[in-house]
């Protein structure tokens, strides 16, 4: 299965980012209610893994919560591969305002 990767970098410190993370469901269920369904996420330690379908595709992936970035990845399925710029820059959008 493809993967997608992307870094979002911010000035939080872990811990105030891992917070902020903790509403990265909520946030992207209030965007893209109509797009997105089937949302879910949980902690390891300092990962979120998070999963969603969009348009019947479903997208897993992780974020790892680092001092100074959020480092992002996932897996993506060969039916979805022409979205994944449009995958990666949403994602990295959300995440840019939630750390803003």
């Amino acid at each position: 299965m493809p993967k997608f990767q992307l870094e979002v970098p911010h000035q939080l410190g872990a811990a105030e980012a891992k917070s902020r993370l903790e509403r990265f469901i909520e946030v992207m269920q209030g965007k893209f209610q109509e797009k997105v369904s089937d949302l879910s996420q949980g902690w390891a330690g300092n990962t979120l893994n998070f999963g969603f379908k969009t348009f019947g595709i479903k997208i897993n992936g992780a974020i790892d919560v680092g001092e100074e970035a959020l480092h992002v990845a996932g897996d993506i399925p060969f039916a979805a591969m022409m979205f994944k710029g449009k995958i990666e820059s949403e994602i990295r959008e959300q995440l840019g305002r939630l750390m803003g």
